[in-house]
């Protein structure tokens, strides 16, 4: 069976964007986000160890500047600009609707 990661990477690298890393909870996407200093983070809300929310939170405070994308089943999120988060997409949506907002945001 594909992972998710590998259909999301599949699409945005077809449209030339460069993948710099890939997570396997809050806490990794944080450490792999400074090592690696992307220009766009695209998170899960639930997430294991630390969730997106609280992953959102702590990214923003390290990389104001990059555009952070929550890719989640949860469709209806109130707040989330409160915590830096540019876009909330809803995996139903599909990884089409994904890849048009990574590209309104960095082109």
């Amino acid at each position: 069976m594909i992972s998710l990661a590998r259909i999301i990477r599949f699409f945005l690298e077809t449209k030339g964007f460069e993948i710099c890393g890939e997570a396997v909870d809050g806490v990794d996407a944080i450490e792999k986000a400074k090592q690696r200093k992307p220009d766009l983070i695209v998170l899960d809300v639930a997430m294991p160890r630390m969730n997106g929310v609280e992953a959102a939170s702590k990214l923003r405070a390290v990389m104001p500047n990059v555009p952070i994308v929550w890719f989640t089943m949860y469709q209806e999120l109130v707040g989330h600009s409160a915590v830096g988060v540019d876009a909330v997409l809803s995996k139903p949506e599909g990884v089409g609707g994904l890849v048009e907002c990574v590209q309104g945001l960095i082109g």
